[in-house]
């Protein structure tokens, strides 16, 4: 079976459009970050080492 596209992807190239997405509707950085850290339960600190590591989805 084969992967789905979405769980090859690096988070730290979709994270850039989050926050563009999220600017673009008059929301901020930190809100995106807090929602990600909800969802996931990483601290900000874990949340920035996901995104220097380059993990996928």
């Amino acid at each position: 079976m084969t992967k789905h596209r979405i769980f090859t992807m690096k988070f730290a190239g979709v994270y850039p459009l989050y926050i563009k997405k999220a600017e673009n509707k008059n929301r901020t950085k930190e809100e995106v970050d807090r929602i990600i850290c909800w969802l996931t339960g990483y601290s900000q600190a874990e949340l920035e080492q996901q995104i220097e590591r380059g993990t996928d989805f």
